[in-house]
């Protein structure tokens, strides 16, 4: 039996709060989930009788909580990517949808969760309350054990990263950006004729030894061939959304946040002429990603 109804009540009011705010802080879905739990327990245990702003002292409560996983988080989780072939996400994550995972990440943008999962723990709470939920840094310092001024340093620190470097970007954006989008669309719905059409005929698709993978690096060449591909990538493409990479449109797959692929781009007279998939460690830390600014 419940203990004290009312707030279980008014904590459920707040859960889609507390469970956004955790997302953009953790990357996973799953894991926001544990982290709401536990601000649930923490709350039930204290009690909140006191507590005259409990919006903010939930969020409070919950940053803590997702400020000590990050802490205690291994620096990267080096799955292969076979793990993230269709059929094999419920071996990953059997206590999450994999479809709610991907529809998470759409709407936060997986730039953004790619941006934040390279960041510092500090850094990464600072601009998120900030940043994205309008907490002040006066309430930010304290849980970093530092001053509001400090903490305003981190997250301008974390924003700078965000926008990017100062990479000149390729000529016409606005129509890279919606032949990129056009090539999502086209492999996440399963359109090999849209698909077909967006590439030269002589396209050329290089993939490094990590996306397969294979001894050696991976070239095709040919529309149908790079199509048909894409096609066998559209469990990954669920994972998969629009990026900066060294200041110009691509697409970055990211499960859970963690970056593992990248696709760049060159586009000559409206069509995809060469496409470079990049997967092996090393190269995508060599990489400038950014969240592109119409996000």
């Amino acid at each position: 039996m419940d203990e004290n109804p009312g707030l279980t009540e008014r904590f459920e009011e707040h859960r889609p709060h507390l469970r956004a705010v955790a997302y953009r802080m953790l990357g996973s879905a799953s894991e926001a989930d544990d982290a709401v739990q536990d601000t649930w327990l923490r709350a039930s245990r204290a009690g909140t009788d006191g507590v005259e702003n409990l919006a903010g002292w939930l969020t409070t409560v919950v940053s803590r909580v997702c400020l000590n996983m990050l802490r205690s988080r291994e620096t990267r989780r080096e799955d292969p990517l076979e793990a993230y072939a269709p059929g094999r996400d419920e071996e990953n994550d059997a206590r999450h949808d994999p479809e709610q995972e991907a529809l998470l990440a759409d709407s936060v943008g997986v730039a953004l969760l790619v941006v934040l999962d390279t960041l510092a723990p500090a850094e990464r709470l600072s601009f998120v309350l900030h940043d994205l939920f309008a907490v002040p840094f006066d309430e930010i310092g304290p849980l970093l054990d530092r001053s509001p001024t400090a903490a305003r340093q981190l997250a301008s620190r974390a924003r700078r990263r965000v926008k990017g470097g100062t990479t000149v970007p390729a000529p016409d954006p606005g129509l890279r950006r919606r032949i990129v989008d056009a090539f999502l669309a086209a492999t996440r719905g399963g359109d090999f004729e849209a698909l077909v059409a967006l590439l030269d005929p002589d396209v050329v698709l290089r993939a490094d030894r990590a996306v397969v993978p294979t001894p050696e690096p991976v070239e095709v060449r040919g529309a149908l061939p790079v199509a048909k591909g894409a096609m066998a990538a559209m469990g990954r493409a669920r994972f998969t959304g629009p990026a900066l990479v060294n200041g110009t449109i691509g697409l970055a797959m990211a499960p859970h946040g963690r970056l593992r692929v990248v696709l760049a781009f060159t586009v000559v007279d409206g069509r995809i002429t060469e496409i470079d998939v990049i997967a092996e460690p090393e190269r995508l830390g060599e990489l400038d990603i950014a969240v592109p600014e119409d996000h």
